[in-house]
């Protein structure tokens, strides 16, 4: 069975490493998500990090619920601001909207995600192969619930991820191809995404949190793992 672990990877766009079996199969670029998922044709379960359920009011419970599984590793999880801030033009407008919602304002971290958040939402709505995931998350589950000690950019941190794939069956092989031109730390994202993919094609993920929110649509507000 193929699915697809997605990742934003800054100007390159997004990246995409495919698992078959559970086991590496390839990697993608585009610099659009909806090109890159119709590239990987075939795929069953596709996961992107990039939130993608929003709620009406008060900060999500699944990036709350993310912080304290985390630990050491919580600063890796933005608060995601209730939907009505997304849709403003600018950051000013956002981010008192985003306080009126929760008495907080928006970070201008979490509003640099607009665009691709946007874009990812818009692809969720209309694929429901996609499901939300979060590599921090991800690798926790991966490290038998352990936050990793160190982070993903340092030297120590990538060798960990990369070790933790392989011990999981996913070999990610020296050269990449089109993922060549991806920082590593992307690329690593994207791979446990793909894990995360592959146990929920297997029916073995869990979710953050265990009873989930709503969005308008009446989709899952949830963080899979």
């Amino acid at each position: 069975m193929d699915v697809l672990g997605v990742d934003a990877c800054g100007k390159q766009g997004w990246v995409g490493i495919r698992l078959t079996d559970g086991a590496y199969a390839g990697s993608l670029v585009d610099g659009r998500l909806d090109a890159l998922i119709e590239r990987a044709a075939g795929v069953h379960v596709i996961t992107v990090d990039m939130p993608l359920g929003l709620v009406e009011s008060g900060w999500r419970a699944a990036d709350l619920a993310a912080k304290t599984l985390l630990g050491i590793r919580r600063s890796s999880v933005f608060l995601i601001a209730p939907r009505a801030a997304w849709q403003e033009r600018e950051y000013t407008a956002a981010a008192d909207r985003c306080q009126e919602l929760t008495g907080n304002r928006l970070s201008q971290q979490a509003w640099a995600l607009a665009p691709k958040l946007l874009e990812a939402g818009a692809c969720r709505l209309t694929d429901d192969r996609v499901h939300e995931v979060h590599p921090e998350v991800s690798f926790c589950a991966l490290a038998d619930g352990a936050p990793l000690m160190y982070a993903k950019k340092t030297w120590r941190g990538q060798h960990l991820r990369r070790s933790l794939l392989a011990e999981a069956g996913i070999v990610l092989p020296d050269e990449l191809g089109e993922a060549d031109r991806v920082p590593a730390d992307d690329v690593l994202d994207a791979a446990v995404a793909a894990w995360s993919a592959h146990r929920i094609a297997q029916g073995a993920a869990g979710r953050i949190p265990e009873v989930p929110e709503l969005d308008a649509e009446g989709r899952a507000v949830e963080i899979r793992f």
